[in-house]
């Protein structure tokens, strides 16, 4: 009977991680807390199935400082490429409304958004419009490439426990 409570703990957690890790790419579900949140899991089952204390320290806080600059990246890279607020925030709504247009909403939505934004303070510079949404898409696609880093380095944590116990 133990070992059914084994394969509840490891199940769940798997699928906690794996949630997390597509949450990296949709930027409704937060990837990086979410799959934190799967170690945990895999923590809370029997004493020889967990990670240990400095791990989970050192996951908590890489994640704590993915989803700070997942917040950051596209603002940064839309300001160093010479954007002003009204790309970026172009840029952050692009996002929240690529959210409905699927895989390609996400990954084009920013750079549309800035590009609109830009053109909104200043409709005849096209070249700044586009270099500022360049700088957008630019920080998404870092800021998206951490989180999946740090998800996927969590995945890989849970593979390496639960394997090593066998």
């Amino acid at each position: 009977m133990e070992w059914i409570m084994d394969l509840v703990w490891l199940a769940s957690s798997l699928l906690v991680l794996v949630i997390g890790l597509i949450g990296c790419v949709l930027p409704i579900i937060p990837g990086p807390p979410i799959s934190w949140i799967g170690l945990w899991i895999l923590w809370l089952g029997r004493p020889e199935m967990h990670p240990s204390q400095p791990v989970m320290i050192s996951t908590g806080i890489a994640m704590a400082v993915v989803m700070i600059l997942d917040y950051i990246l596209p603002s940064w890279g839309t300001k160093k490429l010479g954007g002003t607020k009204a790309g970026i925030r172009g840029s952050t709504l692009g996002l929240i409304i690529g959210l409905f247009f699927g895989i390609p909403g996400i990954l084009f939505g920013p750079f549309i958004g800035a590009f609109i934004g830009e053109l909104t303070k200043d409709s005849k510079d096209i070249a700044r419009a586009l270099t500022s949404a360049i700088g957008s898409f630019l920080g998404f696609l870092l800021g998206t490439g951490l989180k999946l880093m740090v998800s996927g380095w969590m995945l890989y944590l849970w593979l390496k426990i639960t394997f090593s116990m066998w």
